[in-house]
């Protein structure tokens, strides 16, 4: 399956208390997905649903996660997932205006 290649990187900025993070390096990785993250970005985006950067961190957040859970989805744990996950894709998809 042919795929679109990301690179993801993550900084701690502040802990919850606000002080500088003590992390000295980002987070980064590459990784794969069938969709355009930036496609689904913009889908998220236009059911109006959340706003901002809750879209974005949504969006992403979402598409990492249902890949990893397609590629192993014969874990146990994932397996026993996958039917409220495709149940939440449907509904999200559905949740969108009608001219998308």
């Amino acid at each position: 399956m042919k795929q679109h290649k990301y690179k993801i990187s993550v900084e701690h900025i502040t802990d919850v208390t606000g002080n500088p993070s003590t992390y000295a390096e980002a987070l980064e990785f590459t990784t794969y997905n069938h969709d355009d993250i930036f496609k689904v970005l913009g889908f998220i985006q236009k059911t109006e649903l959340l706003d901002g950067e809750s879209a974005k961190a949504f969006a992403v957040g979402l598409k990492l996660f249902g890949e990893v859970l397609l590629e192993h989805k014969d874990v146990p744990l994932f397996k026993e997932f996958m039917p409220q996950f495709v149940q939440f894709m449907k509904a999200l998809k559905k949740s969108a205006p009608k001219e998308i």
